[in-house]
């Protein structure tokens, strides 16, 4: 009897850890040279079929398409660059396991940490479901959230990395 208990509560538990081991919520907040400032809200990241879903529910931001990537560090502070703090620097640049040097967006073979774009409405929320279907839950875990300023073409010309610009707002996976 105890055998058949074990046989049927063992892969039951299993796959309720796996179930909580697929998802993370990831708080993110506004920044700048000075530091890490108020949360704007959330952005849920959920495994599925498809890839990684990406569920935000965030306030306070400019309208319009902004640059969404996976940031190398778990670090959203600012860092010197040419003797002058830089906004969220300190998360070093895009996630790129495989060291491919290259920015090709959320479908192409460059490195994992570009996303789709986010777009933010006219009253500065956001909370379209987007997916990138490279990543899981479990790639990320310790990295960054970061949104630029700009919107993102997937493409190093005319401007590097997209051309999304400044980092405005940056959030830790855990």
């Amino acid at each position: 009897m105890k055998a058949a208990i074990w046989s049927v509560s063992l892969p039951l538990l299993f796959f309720a850890l796996a179930a909580v081991a697929d998802e993370a919520d990831v708080t993110m907040n506004k920044i700048d040279a000075n530091g890490v400032g108020e949360a704007i809200g959330t952005i849920h990241l959920t495994d599925t079929s498809k890839g990684l879903a990406i569920k935000p529910s965030l306030k306070g931001l400019p309208s319009g398409s902004h640059g969404l990537h996976v940031h190398e560090s778990s670090n959203c502070g600012p860092k010197e660059r040419d003797g002058k703090p830089v906004a969220g620097l300190a998360a070093g640049g895009h996630y790129d396991r495989d060291a491919s040097g290259k920015h090709e967006g959320p479908t192409g073979k460059g490195h994992l940490g570009d996303l789709p774009v986010l777009e933010v409405t006219g009253d500065g929320t956001a909370s379209q479901t987007i997916t990138a279907p490279r990543l899981k839950v479990a790639d990320i875990k310790g990295r960054s959230l970061m949104i630029h300023e700009g919107g993102d073409n997937y493409s190093d010309q005319p401007k590097p990395l997209g051309g999304g610009g400044g980092r405005i707002a940056c959030g830790i996976i855990n």
